[in-house]
């Protein structure tokens, strides 16, 4: 298996690279205004800004004439026009090829926020059989062995205990922190802490925690 190389870019945003092509998933606006230039395929779970940002796809678009874009029905309804041709829609169960890599549609529902808030759509993205994103959901992809999985460390949605049961279902090799720029430096030692090896126990995973710009070979 070739190997890849996984950047963190800012929040949920992530780089995989492989083979001379490049995959951004989530280039939101908490994420750098060129997080997806020099993509070949850009994925986007769900609608939320801090994961959808039209302008950042429009930049990345424009850069490479051949980029393009895979998402939900609820994302591509809204910028299909802008992009005609470029934008591709998929759920739960479909199976694609994007810029060389195998990919694999997992997921229906945003995790629940609050009962008074309409729960949205979201899916999450393994590419390659191997890395796992899930969006802004604790989508365990049923009946696939993931060696990486990108872990939504905070949000609104989530709470410690739920982030450590979910790495214990999913059972990866290795997990990786996103969905983490509202926490402080403060925040990452507490989570690292109960993640890691001196916590209550993920399984036996891996944790880590790539600082935006940071890469990692898979």
């Amino acid at each position: 298996m070739i190997s890849m190389k996984l950047t963190k870019k800012g929040h949920a945003c992530v780089r995989i690279e492989k083979d001379g092509q490049a995959l951004v998933i989530d280039p939101g606006t908490f994420s750098e205004e060129d997080a997806a230039v020099g993509a070949d395929a850009i994925l986007v779970t769900h609608e939320h800004f801090d994961h959808f940002n039209e302008e950042r796809l429009r930049t990345a678009l424009d850069a490479n004439p051949a980029a393009h874009i895979w998402t939900l029905s609820s994302v591509s309804g809204q910028i299909s026009a802008a992009f005609p041709g470029r934008v591709h829609t998929v759920g739960e169960g479909d199976t694609f090829t994007a810029a060389g890599f195998d990919l694999e549609v997992h997921g229906q529902l945003h995790a629940v926020i609050h009962p008074d808030i309409p729960q949205i759509t979201n899916v999450g993205y393994l590419v390659d059989g191997t890395l796992f994103h899930p969006g802004d959901a604790l989508t365990v992809p049923v009946g696939r062995q993931v060696d990486t999985l990108m872990l939504p460390v905070h949000a609104p949605w989530n709470k410690l205990a739920e982030v450590l049961d979910y790495v214990r279902a999913v059972d990866p090799r290795r997990a990786v922190d996103i969905h983490d720029a509202l926490l402080s430096d403060l925040a990452h030692m507490v989570y690292g802490r109960m993640l890691g090896p001196e916590g209550p126990g993920t399984g036996g995973a891996e944790h880590l925690r790539l600082t935006p710009g940071e890469s990692l070979t898979l």
